[in-house]
């Protein structure tokens, strides 16, 4: 079939992930912090095997959710993203905790994970866009992506704090400067999209566990000492009203909605997914 411009805005419109708007940074900035938080409360209240184990099976649990659904869906797609954060936290502490890998080898060893999903996938796919992400293969690249970002910004955030002693606060203040870089580079400089919201998205993750760890470690280790439970609380709570919001408001998929025309999955599009 050819790709002719209706069919290629049709596609968009059946995009997997929601549009890339300010609610999308805000919901993601807070679910990085409270997968830290909630990571950190299961590992060190109950059994950190089976915390583990229950991190995994919501993880996949939520990846079948997630990979049933035909469209972007507001809920399943960020609690999927909630689950990422939980069980890549995990990943990236027992590589460090019960591994004894530094942090600097970890953070390394996932960024070099990274760089090689996004070169594989440019390579079988041609492309980097999310705004394509409308086929099984695709998603199943995106996600890799995803987690990869997860666990390698869980590394360098505890690095920076950690292994450099710059502490939790300066950490976030860091990585927030890191992750406001290509935003205005895109606006002001012209910096290709692909690689800023990549960049950005990478950055995301140490910034919100950084001031996670800041508001909950207690102050002996250069926190507010608040604790994981109330932090993990209340950052959840958080994500609920927001995601409650962009689900009903639709202000995500409002723009895709309005440039397609295209409410209903053509039949031909159908086939291809």
């Amino acid at each position: 079939m050819s790709s002719t411009p209706h069919y290629e805005t049709a596609r968009r419109a059946l995009s997997k992930v929601p549009e890339i708007t300010i609610y999308f940074w805000i919901i993601k900035i807070l679910t990085t912090a409270m997968g830290e938080a909630t990571s950190d409360y299961l590992v060190f209240h109950i059994n950190p095997y089976a915390a583990v184990i229950m991190g995994a099976l919501g993880f996949a649990a939520a990846v079948v959710l997630q990979f049933r659904v035909k469209r972007y869906i507001a809920w399943v797609y960020w609690l999927l993203v909630v689950m990422v954060s939980i069980f890549g936290t995990m990943v990236a502490d027992v590589a460090h905790v019960v591994l004894g890998v530094p942090y600097f080898l970890s953070a390394s060893v996932f960024a070099v994970a990274v760089i090689a999903i996004l070169m594989l996938w440019y390579r079988v796919e041609r492309t980097l866009s999310i705004h394509s992400i409308y086929t099984v293969r695709r998603e199943m690249f995106y996600w890799s992506t995803v987690l990869a970002t997860f666990a390698l910004g869980t590394a360098a955030g505890d690095f920076t704090a950690a292994t450099l002693h710059l502490g939790y606060l300066i950490s976030g203040i860091l990585f927030t400067i890191l992750f406001v870089i290509p935003g205005v580079g895109y606006w002001l400089l012209g910096f290709n999209d692909v690689l800023a919201f990549w960049f950005a998205y990478i950055m995301t993750r140490p910034l919100g566990a950084s001031f996670a760890d800041w508001f909950d470690k207690p102050q002996s280790m250069s926190g507010l000492g608040y604790g994981t439970p109330v932090v993990s609380i209340a950052l959840t709570l958080l994500i609920v009203v927001f995601v409650a919001y962009v689900a009903i408001s639709r202000v995500d998929v409002e723009q895709r909605t309005v440039k397609t025309g295209v409410p209903d999955m053509p039949e031909q599009l159908e086939r291809e997914m």
